[in-house]
């Protein structure tokens, strides 16, 4: 499917056809889609094909490192810091979590079939090439410094995310 770019005097700027590239939006902060972000984000990889993954919202709890952080916030932004989970080792499931028991037989399962964990999952994604990008609105709701996301994630924002989707064969909110 060729998707072509009209200029505002009606002409044509440029045919452009979508890549071998996969854009994948995660919203939601639960374990469960962010493992299956990542297990579609590797395997895409896999396939030799480029994967950008942009995190909004809840999201962006996978890209948070694990250790405080020393940041100066307001009150707002340190009650956000303290309610979400600091990186994708502190994640839940979206559905049968029972305080926590779900998400630690979830996790036992995994490793017992030899399944990466979810941080394992983003190390390998990284590895291989996959751009990870914060939304900068969403942080900016959230109280997230850019000092608080791992090492090497890019910022951007919705214009980003859109460049992205429209250069790619496929594009998913997870």
């Amino acid at each position: 499917m060729n998707q072509e770019i009209v200029s505002s005097q009606g002409g044509s700027l440029a045919t452009q056809s979508p890549t071998d590239k996969v854009t994948i939006i995660l919203f939601s902060g639960d374990l469960d889609k962010a493992l299956a972000a990542f297990v579609i984000a590797n395997g895409a990889l896999a396939m030799d094909m480029k994967v950008t993954m942009f995190f909004a919202f809840w999201g962006l709890n996978v890209l948070r490192k694990p250790e405080p952080s020393s940041v100066s916030k307001d009150l707002l932004a340190k009650m956000f810091g303290w309610m979400m989970p600091r990186g994708a080792r502190k994640m839940r499931l979206s559905k049968m979590n029972f305080a926590g028991l779900g998400t630690a037989m979830m996790k036992h399962v995994m490793k017992k079939k030899n399944v990466h964990s979810l941080p394992q999952m983003v190390e390998t994604a990284r590895e291989n090439g996959a751009r990870l990008i914060a939304c900068t609105m969403s942080m900016e709701v959230m109280g997230l410094k850019q000092s608080e996301l791992l090492d090497g994630v890019e910022l951007g924002g919705v214009a980003t995310f859109l460049n992205e989707a429209t250069q790619s064969k496929s594009t998913l909110f997870i």
